[in-house]
């Protein structure tokens, strides 16, 4: 996979992470109903906006090192 701009994938990722934290403070708070529908998507977006941050880091990392 090739990506030419690997920030994107880190906003993405930030992004992601923060609607994870954000939905499950609401259920927290009960300002939300908790259902498991929502348990999953908080949950599913915390984890893919981590892999997505951890990607889009390697990549940057990668392309600054790069020896070409």
């Amino acid at each position: 996979m090739h990506v030419t701009h690997p920030i994107r994938l880190i906003v993405l990722g930030a992004v992601m992470i923060l609607f994870g934290f954000c939905l499950s403070f609401a259920m927290v708070l009960r300002m939300v109903e908790v259902t498991f529908l929502l348990s999953f998507l908080a949950y599913i977006g915390s984890m893919m906006g981590l892999f997505l941050g951890i990607i889009g880091a390697v990549t940057y990392n990668g392309q600054r090192n790069s020896w070409d």
